[in-house]
């Protein structure tokens, strides 16, 4: 069995935009996926995820929320994964596969790029996603496949995300000592496609499963040969995904980061949901505040004041949504490095765009962490 689209990770983010785009492809007629699923991770609720998928049952993905004026409440059956592994007892398998796809898409979460300082070139599975997508690269060089360069298209929230993981694998290729033809296919032939995924999955159904606002993008850079997996009203092939990162990064995320060091540094005071603190009077005034003083200026100055505008009040209504109950527990996982991303990536920006810098409350979140 070949698959056109190998997914790396089976999160609810992925759930709920690759899968379920395919899926709506598929209905729609497209000759789009399948998807075969990798699991990176070894955790109890990563293998139950896995196995559940195993099964090739369609699983929901419950979409609630409004959109145009209409409250929308609504279960998807998403039957786009036709296989699923786990990489450290299928490696055979996901090599297997990885030779034929033509797309390579990844959410290995906040960390994902990370490699262990003692991991080696010969180990029997790789253990970093950039080990292993190096690995599997390799092989398929040396497998003749060099006419067939895949295009990867990482879901990381990380700012060109496709050229950074592209500069991580070539530049351990180079560490490991692998054959430079081999290095300059990857770094030549191989599609490093830059992309960005806007939409709250609030959460997760056990064993599969997601919930999730009727709000989705998908943003792809667009380049010489490429082509994205499926068309979707969801996805936007564009010449500069740019300004759909920073206003994502700096205006949804951003707030997620700022109200999650609220509820950190005093959960009395502050709701332990999205939804509960936008209908807070003083909590919303307070995000909508820290938008308008501190974060909208800095897009002004960009030239984008209008579209940041517009966008904070699409945001707020977003995070409003009486469906959702997005936690602040789950927004604060690896609190620290998605401030130091966020904040600091706007810090960085507004030097880029001549701006003073960042305002007291986003320098207090800063030093927060």
């Amino acid at each position: 069995m070949s698959v056109p689209i190998l997914q790396f990770g089976t999160g609810r983010l992925l759930q709920a935009h690759v899968d379920l785009f395919v899926a709506d492809a598929r209905r729609a007629g497209q000759d789009a996926g399948p998807v075969a699923v990798v699991q990176t991770t070894d955790t109890p609720d990563a293998r139950r995820r896995v196995d559940a998928l195993k099964t090739g049952r369609p699983f929901p993905v419950r979409v609630q929320g409004t959109a145009g004026g209409r409250t929308v409440d609504e279960t998807v059956m998403v039957d786009a994964v036709t296989a699923a592994l786990h990489a450290s007892d299928e490696w055979p398998d996901v090599r297997r596969l990885f030779l034929d796809a033509r797309w390579i898409v990844s959410n290995t979460a906040d960390r994902g790029y990370e490699i262990a300082p003692d991991e080696r070139v010969d180990d029997p599975v790789p253990r970093s996603f950039p080990a292993k997508l190096l690995r599997l690269l390799h092989e398929r060089w040396r497998a003749g496949a060099g006419a067939a360069a895949p295009v990867l298209l990482p879901l990381e929230l990380v700012p060109e995300n496709g050229a950074v993981l592209r500069r991580t694998v070539v530049g351990l290729a180079r560490r490991w000592g692998v054959e430079a033809a081999a290095v300059d296919w990857m770094d030549g032939a191989c599609l490093w496609t830059d992309s960005l995924v806007d939409r709250i999955v609030s959460a997760g159904l056990d064993p599969v499963g997601a919930v999730a606002e009727p709000y989705a993008l998908w943003a792809m850079q667009d380049a010489p040969g490429f082509a994205p997996p499926c068309r979707h009203p969801a996805v936007v092939v564009t010449d500069d995904l740019r300004p759909y990162e920073r206003l994502k990064l700096f205006i949804l995320n951003l707030g997620h980061s700022w109200m999650a060091g609220r509820w950190q540094a005093d959960p009395a005071a502050w709701p332990d949901t999205v939804g509960a603190a936008m209908a807070d009077p003083a909590c919303r005034a307070a995000l909508i505040d820290l938008y308008t003083q501190e974060i909208v200026p800095i897009f002004a100055a960009a030239g984008m004041g209008p579209r940041a505008d517009a966008y904070v009040v699409e945001v707020v209504d977003r995070f409003a949504n009486p469906f959702l109950a997005h936690r602040f527990a789950d927004i604060a996982t690896n609190h620290a490095a998605k401030v130091a991303r966020r904040a600091g990536g706007l810090a960085d920006f507004a030097a880029e765009v001549g701006h003073p810098g960042l305002g007291p409350r986003l320098r207090a979140l800063m030093g927060s962490v």
